[in-house]
Formats: structure tokens, C-alpha cells, sequence
């Protein structure tokens, strides 16, 4: 695995879904695009338009995290097929392990990792385990200012927050094997 986690790439939530694809098995970027379809496996958690798919590819590949393998011939467009390079393979494992460091990643960043390592048949015990430890301090935190209770649009934000601080620990509560 990279030494730290703080020696990960830096990639959005696209890249690292597509970087996590491919190191699943070699691939293409239409079957990434269905995968991520509206009604895909993928998809039906973040949604990730074709464009960013081959834009994400092109990224990864200059990153050095995939490597065109070959090439598919078909009826259609040639399709080339991508295969994780050692380093992609690592990144994806240590980033599919690191919990989200806020609760407004939970419904996208934490959920695709959950549906990843599904995918891989990998247990998420321990992801669930490190993320309660990350956002029990940060939802008590929220939670405990009510002594400061603000005004007008900061007041409203702060109800969201403690709201979906509350629902992320519930969900991870639900989930989380005893």
C-alpha cells in the first residue's frame, strides 16, 4: 500500500471511480460509461457523464495510474482497453480504504467505496469502523454549539449540518458489523 495515505494522488471522484474500474479488470471507456450510467451499478450511486469517463481516462493515463493495453475491434469505434499500472492498483487499494474526512462526502465519496468494495468482494468492516472514528468527533462537535446559536441563513445551515451529521452516524451505526 502508499506509506501514508497522504501520498495519494490527488483525483476527483470520477478519476478515482474509473482508476478503480479498470484495476478491477482491463476495460474500456464505454463499458466504464454504462457502468456509470444513470441505470448502471455504478451509476445508480454518482452518476458520472461519458465526456468525464474519457476525460478521467486521459488524466489517469498521463498520471501514469493506467496504461493503454490494446485495442478491441469491432463494428463500431475501436475501443482501447486499459489496464491498471502497479501504481494505480495501490492508489485505488489504499483510497478505497481511507475514510472521507467530512459529512458531506458520506453520500458520495464513503457510498462509491462501499459499492466498490462490494464489487471486489471486499469486507467494509474496517472502512466503517475508521469512519465512525473520523465523524463521531465531528458530528458531536456540531451537535454541542448551542451555545452560539446563530441568525438568519447560518442558523439554517447549521440545522442542516447537525441533521446530516446525525443521519451519517445513524447510517454508519446501521451498517457497520458489530
Amino acid at each position: 500500500m502508499l506509506g501514508r495515505m497522504a501520498s495519494l494522488p490527488t483525483l476527483s471522484l470520477a478519476e478515482w471511480v474509473v482508476l478503480a474500474v479498470v484495476s478491477e479488470r482491463p476495460t474500456h471507456g464505454f463499458a466504464i460509461s454504462q457502468l456509470t450510467a444513470n441505470d448502471g451499478d455504478l451509476g445508480r450511486v454518482w452518476h458520472i457523464p461519458r465526456p468525464v469517463v474519457y476525460r478521467a481516462l486521459g488524466r489517469l493515463a498521463a498520471a501514469s495510474l493506467i496504461a493503454a493495453d490494446s485495442i478491441e475491434p469491432g463494428n463500431g469505434p475501436q475501443r482501447t482497453i486499459y489496464t491498471a499500472t502497479p501504481a494505480g492498483a495501490t492508489a485505488v487499494l489504499a483510497w478505497r480504504e481511507k475514510p472521507v474526512e467530512h459529512v458531506r462526502d458520506v453520500r458520495s465519496h464513503l457510498l462509491m467505496k462501499l459499492a466498490l468494495l462490494h464489487r471486489a468482494g471486499a469486507d467494509p468492516a474496517g472502512l466503517l469502523h475508521r469512519q465512525q472514528e473520523v465523524l463521531a468527533p465531528i458530528a458531536s462537535a456540531i451537535t454541542a454549539r448551542r451555545g452560539d446559536e446563530p441568525d438568519g441563513f447560518d442558523a439554517t445551515l447549521l440545522a442542516w449540518r447537525r441533521a446530516n451529521a446525525a443521519a451519517a452516524i445513524t447510517f454508519l451505526a446501521d451498517i457497520t458489523p458489530r
